[in-house]
């Protein structure tokens, strides 16, 4: 599959990293792949969606993760060449949190960040999913998909607060579902559910308000609907909340109701943290997947 002949349904856009991780034990695991933009795809892939990253990329991420998603179906004709290193972080795993540092030497978020450009190709995609990069960069490609007539989804970088809920307005009435995490979304309001009130408006009008293990809350300007995160053995976090998004956007896709699809986010989630890096998810199975998705509805339905 190329850019000039692409089919995919979902276009996920964002950044590849190589993260060098450092735990609190000391202990390091170097070079290794990241980026939110390959958990939310494979996340959708999972369920059999047809998904493409668009991406530049830089000449030291590996190869193999590469021909890993291109084994899954993705299509990778949207990544571009950087001609050099790409985005590169120290991830910094201390007992109160996690720190993303960046290494010096390598581009910064925004150069290593898709463009307008890079959306051209896939005109014809049904939805497109915006993962973490600065809020400049997702307003651009907001601004090129705001006639088009598919699903735009974003996922922050910058966190919304108070101080930054006015350069925010714009790039929240061109989209269509927000993604953000609890500790993305920091406006005054106490409840949620308010905070969340105050960013609808224009074509906004999903919001998943991410809580970690806890599962999550899913808000229109009709009702909130909670949703719960399939139990599993967490090795590692990262991309628990794209791969939700992907799972998620999949399932939609594919005429879900939207409990089927926020359980179908989970499921993905689960996948994503049982093993560091996108590896739990390039292991996991449909068949697996459909298993977990049973069992999470049935127990939801049970205790609701």
């Amino acid at each position: 599959m190329t850019a000039t002949q692409p089919s995919a349904d979902l276009v996920c856009a964002g950044n590849l990293i190589v993260d060098d991780i450092v735990l609190a034990d000391g202990s390091t695991r170097m070079g290794h792949p990241g980026g939110a933009v390959i958990y939310a795809a494979l996340g959708a892939a999972l369920w059999g969606a047809n998904v493409a990253i668009v991406a530049p990329v830089g000449d030291d991420y590996p190869a193999e993760t590469l021909r890993s998603l291109a084994g899954r179906g993705i299509d990778l004709g949207g990544l571009r060449p950087l001609n050099g290193p790409g985005l590169r972080s120290w991830l910094l795993y201390e007992p109160q949190a996690r720190r993303i540092v960046p290494r010096l030497g390598t581009p910064d978020h925004a150069l290593a960040s898709p463009t307008s450009a890079d959306l051209r190709a896939y005109s014809s995609a049904r939805a497109f999913h915006i993962s973490p990069a600065p809020l400049s960069c997702q307003l651009a490609l907001l601004e090129a998909l705001a006639h088009s007539d598919a699903w735009v989804s974003v996922d922050p970088f910058e966190p919304i607060t108070e101080t930054s809920l006015a350069r925010w307005r714009s790039a929240l009435a061109m989209m269509h579902r927000l993604f953000v995490s609890a500790e993305e979304l920091t406006l005054a309001d106490s409840d949620p559910l308010t905070a969340v009130r105050r960013l609808q408006g224009g074509r906004l009008e999903h919001v998943l308000l991410k809580q970690g293990a806890q599962g999550g809350l899913y808000c229109t300007p009709q009702h909130a609907l909670p949703w719960r995160a399939q139990p599993t053995q967490a090795v590692d976090p990262t991309g628990a909340g794209d791969a939700f998004a992907g799972g998620y956007l999949a399932a939609l896709l594919a005429g879900a109701d939207t409990r089927t699809a926020l359980a179908s986010g989970a499921v993905s989630a689960s996948f994503a943290v049982e093993a560091w890096g996108p590896a739990g998810l390039l292991g996991a199975t449909l068949e697996v997947a459909q298993v977990r998705r049973r069992e999470l509805l049935a127990s939801a339905v049970a205790t609701a």
